[in-house]
């Protein structure tokens, strides 16, 4: 086997391993909200990352980089950590503690489509017929889901649930946009983003009225979310598109994770599976692809 072939295949072991636990991610939020209330879940989930992450750093040897900023960098990255993670889950672990996963986790995953809505105002992007035609998908995707299998009955989810689950993709579209313009390394930003969501759960633990006995098993699921949704997935992730140098093809995979999700909802949670999520579902992704093909239709013009 040669040096391409060989990291061809660490790219895709790399980003089938991301999948995979990202996929069990919505169970492992449902598992913690069991015991947890989702400000202590965040707590723990979000030190867990930011350990861990040092730890990755300290053995790159990359470690002091995260010192070297300028104080305006410092800034950025305070307002990046308190969009993402801290804004960003605290709002998300809201919507998975009201609805079932199998609605939340689809719901969250439209931030591409909130992505276009949002380049409008802030990139002063136009939007294409095609465009306009896959964000009407998306939401007819989105219309499905929060039916929970009763879409001749109108009878929707938790509307509060429901608008928290939609309203953590914008926190996260808004993060991707600003995030962009920063161009330091990932790991090191990241780092530094769960140094401040660290900091500002535990200023709301300070001041958290719902004082309890924290049982092993939330925990334990804080901890799981910490390092594989959180932490080292992502590292994973940016590894395995390194390793595969086109990132066209590796990052269409991503597109698994959804559906990954409800099948470890279903075997571990125990849900029902609703036809209304999976319809949902495939038409929410179905946006997304007509949406990033539209886009790289642009992109060629352009160049």
């Amino acid at each position: 086997m040669n040096d391409s072939s060989t990291k061809r295949s660490l790219a895709y072991l790399f980003a089938s391993l991301t999948i995979l636990f990202w996929g069990t991610s919505a169970s492992a939020f449902k598992i913690a909200l069991r015991y947890l209330e989702p400000i202590p879940f965040l707590f723990f989930a979000s030190w867990t990352a930011f350990l861990l992450l040092g730890i990755i750093l300290l053995f790159q040897g990359r470690l002091s980089d995260v010192f070297k900023f300028s104080a305006r960098q410092y800034l950025f990255s305070l307002g990046l950590g308190f969009l993402n993670p801290f804004a960003y889950y605290v709002i998300l672990f809201q919507a998975y503690d009201r609805l079932p996963a199998q609605i939340a986790q689809p719901l969250n995953f439209i931030w591409p489509i909130t992505l276009v809505l949002l380049s409008i105002p802030i990139l002063g992007q136009r939007l294409s017929l095609r465009s306009i035609f896959a964000l009407v998908v998306s939401f007819m995707g989105v219309f499905f889901i929060s039916s929970q299998g009763k879409i001749l009955n109108f009878e929707f989810a938790d509307p509060l649930g429901v608008s928290l689950a939609l309203g953590s993709s914008v926190i996260w579209a808004l993060f991707w946009l600003f995030n962009i313009r920063d161009h330091r390394k990932e790991e090191e930003k990241l780092f530094l983003n769960f140094f401040t969501a660290s900091l500002l759960i535990s200023i709301m633990m300070l001041f958290y009225d719902k004082p309890q006995q924290y049982e092993w098993e939330g925990v334990a699921a804080s901890v799981y979310v910490g390092v594989f949704e959180m932490g080292i997935t992502f590292v994973l992730w940016l590894k395995a598109l390194k390793l595969a140098g086109r990132t066209d093809k590796l990052s269409n995979l991503i597109y698994l994770t959804p559906f990954t999700a409800l099948v470890f909802i279903h075997i571990i949670l125990g849900e029902e599976i609703f036809y209304t999520t999976l319809i949902g579902l495939v038409l929410i992704v179905g946006g997304i692809i007509i949406q990033q093909r539209d886009q790289k239709k642009l992109l060629k013009k352009k160049a």
